[in-house]
């Protein structure tokens, strides 16, 4: 039996569910164990019924949102001092040796980039394709200016070339992880891509995302991998369904913020339709929302097909392959360069509608709305790429990678003596 470390970032939805998709079709030869530092999401791997150790020293409220506005490009600033880094690492160490721990699976942890690689652990991210180094590189348009007129691309295009220098060499990484690494006798991490590379890089995507690009060594396609809660579906989601007004699945993820929530609700609120909105997470006792938006907490998404007519949703990869899977038709709103790309792929295949972010409180939102539910074409995409989406599994995948990674370790362990 092997232990398999898994260290998702534990306030970061669509990673703890990934990470636990891929931890239910380990090999039972293997056992997982869970840790991580936050409380926001740890319940859902308790609830699936991992082992799982809370770790220090977590982040605050501040710090969270701190780092994930860094993770986005949105800031150079973030909470990632010498202290937190230095005990993150030790942390993560010592549960490696103390589990003799055969692979660490992450998320976006960059402090696993360090520990796992101190301890001589293959270190697997099953990750989205976009804003990866193979990504980077041979994209001539990263979508970082939006618009489809020939000004627009051509900034876009100058843009693109100057994140590709930035991301493989500018040196943005927080010094804290440069001293850490060379204290555990690691190379240092100075640039982007040394904080989101792993040795074994899974992307998570369909076969079409990848159509034009050649990956590099330690990148291989696993497929979709997206949550399916082991919960009830709410009792007024099916009586929505039943009901002659169309229902629209308003989907935030963990990477939304409360003014989006509201914006988007309050304006859905104003269509003929009934809304199921599982935003609980980001509102306040006293805010106002219409009648017909139903607040939930976290649902079973993945069961949602059939019973919703659309979706309005914030991009991010595990709401939109939810979408996708379900055959949902929906209308994407990035918030950052990843997540426009998972829009951008489903606007090319016909069964979503991109919109800006700041678009979510206007009418733009309600056009793109009414015309998912009025045009057949967009539900003919969307019952396409089901179809195509019937033929992935990519935890099972990413559980096969992890098995072959494992059996080559013990190999190469028992031919060194």
């Amino acid at each position: 039996m092997a232990i398999v470390i898994f260290c998702p970032i534990t306030f970061n939805l669509a990673e703890v569910t990934r990470a636990i998709e891929v931890a239910r079709a380990l090999d039972a030869r293997h056992n997982p164990v869970f840790m991580g530092y936050e409380t926001d999401f740890a319940d859902l791997i308790t609830d699936a019924g991992f082992d799982y150790r809370p770790s220090e020293p977590a982040l605050t409220s501040a710090e969270r949102d701190q780092a994930l506005r860094f993770d986005q490009g949105k800031t150079l600033r973030n909470p990632f001092t010498y202290e937190l880094v230095s005990e993150r690492v030790s942390a993560e160490r010592a549960l490696i040796r103390r589990t003799r721990a055969a692979a660490v699976v992450i998320g976006t942890n960059p402090t696993s980039m360090i520990s796992a690689r101190a301890e001589h652990v293959p270190l697997i991210y099953p990750v989205p394709f976009a804003l990866t180094r193979p990504q980077v590189e041979q994209s001539k348009r990263l979508g970082l200016v939006r618009g489809t007129g020939t000004a627009d691309r051509a900034i876009d295009t100058i843009a693109t070339a100057v994140m590709r220098w930035v991301y493989a060499h500018a040196p943005l990484a927080p010094r804290s992880f440069v001293r850490v690494a060379r204290e555990n006798g690691v190379a240092p991490l100075r640039n982007i891509v040394s904080l989101i590379e792993a040795d074994h890089n899974l992307l998570t995507v369909m076969p079409a995302e990848l159509e034009g690009y050649t990956l590099p060594p330690g990148y291989e396609r696993v497929g979709p991998i997206f949550a399916h809660l082991d919960a009830p579906m709410p009792e007024v989601v099916e009586r929505l369904a039943a009901a002659p007004e169309p229902l629209v699945y308003l989907g935030l993820g963990s990477s939304a913020d409360r003014g989006l929530a509201l914006a988007a609700a309050r304006r859905l609120g104003t269509l003929p339709v009934h809304v199921i909105a599982p935003i609980r997470h980001y509102l306040a006792d006293d805010d106002e929302l219409p009648p017909n938006v139903h607040v939930t907490g976290l649902i079973p998404a993945h069961r949602l097909g059939g019973l919703v007519d659309a979706a309005v949703l914030h991009g991010g990869q595990g709401t939109v392959q939810t979408a996708c899977a379900a055959g949902i038709p929906f209308v994407g709103m990035g918030l950052q360069p990843e997540q426009v790309w998972n829009v951008d792929v489903c606007v090319r295949q016909g069964n979503a509608l991109a919109l800006t972010p700041k678009q979510a409180g206007g009418p733009e939102l309600a056009a793109a709305v009414f015309r998912l539910l009025e045009e057949p074409t967009f539900r003919r995409a969307a019952e396409r790429v089901e179809a195509e989406f019937d033929h992935e599994d990519g935890a099972r995948a990413s559980a096969r990678v992890i098995d072959r990674i494992i059996e080559e370790r013990a190999v190469d362990a028992e031919a060194r003596g």
